[in-house]
């Protein structure tokens, strides 16, 4: 890796697979300071700025929110802190991991159940007779769900 203080914000893209908008966008929101400029005006940075970017870029990759990023950061920053800050960061973001998978084995049943029902029902007709396109259009149903499909009838 280059160790000249002075990279271009391209070199930097380059060396930490952030695009040069990301690292422009994190410069704006304060996760990474705002590299020197050259007597031409154009922004450098040294090793620094791509340990840094590459700190955010791993957060990022492991889904960390831009405030979790913030807050692990800052944690970089004050190396003082407890590690228990970092680990309740990772524990709290763990559990959002956690509730997306069940959402998503949820949704994968729920997919499951619907190209079962394709299968068995109507596979091999017309579109229009299609289980999938009759039940993505009934509000609130899902797959495999008997859903009462009349208009308004609670207000009858």
């Amino acid at each position: 890796m280059n160790k000249s203080p002075n990279r271009s914000i391209g070199v930097v893209a380059q060396q930490t697979g952030c695009s040069v908008p990301t690292i422009r966008y994190y410069e704006e929101i304060g996760l990474l300071p705002p590299g020197p400029r050259t007597e031409a005006g154009r922004r450098v940075y040294g090793d620094a700025a791509v340990g840094r970017l590459t700190f955010i870029r791993r957060c990022r990759d492991f889904g960390f929110s831009i405030d979790q990023v913030r807050e692990l950061v800052s944690l970089v920053d004050e190396p003082d802190r407890p590690c228990v800050e970092v680990r309740d960061i990772a524990a709290r973001h763990l559990d959002q991991v956690r509730e997306k998978l069940a959402e998503l084995r949820a949704l994968e049943a729920n997919m499951t159940q619907f190209v079962h029902s394709c299968d068995t029902a109507c596979a091999g007709g017309a579109a229009v007779d299609c289980t999938i396109l009759e039940d993505l259009a009934v509000p609130g149903g899902r797959a495999g769900v008997a859903v009462d499909r009349s208009c308004c009838t609670s207000q009858r």
